[in-house]
């Protein structure tokens, strides 16, 4: 019986051999968006539950959340927010059959990554 010659190569794809891609990218995003966005309702939750306390312990929750801290899980959750709205809408997109192609999911990836970036830029300018 012949042997097989056996080929030397990674036994799971690696870093080194596929390159990031941009619905590779996005995809990823959209979930750890997702998962990123728990931080800041429980930041938001912890806030309310402090103001229903007492007053030393919304002194405290008030202090975390007005902080750089709080500035950035909120502003990070605003971010999140938009990018999931945006990707959520690519894929109502792609569910009805259209943009499956890689130049139209690349375009459309950029399109979710650029338009969340400056609608929350456009959202802080409007809240402030």
């Amino acid at each position: 019986m012949a042997k097989a010659k056996r080929v030397e190569r990674p036994l799971s794809p690696h870093l080194q051999i596929y390159r990031w891609h941009i619905p590779m990218l996005t995809s990823i995003l959209t979930r750890v968006t997702g998962h990123a966005l728990v931080a800041g309702v429980i930041l938001a939750v912890w806030w309310l539950i402090a103001a229903a306390t007492s007053d030393a312990y919304f002194d405290l929750a008030n202090a975390v959340a007005t902080s750089w801290f709080g500035d950035l899980v909120f502003t990070g959750s605003l971010w999140a927010i938009w990018y999931h709205y945006l990707a959520g809408l690519r894929h109502l997109y792609y569910d009805a059959g259209h943009g499956l192609d890689i130049p139209t999911a690349e375009k459309l990836g950029w399109a979710c990554i650029i338009g969340s970036v400056v609608l929350t830029v456009i959202t802080i300018f409007l809240i402030q």
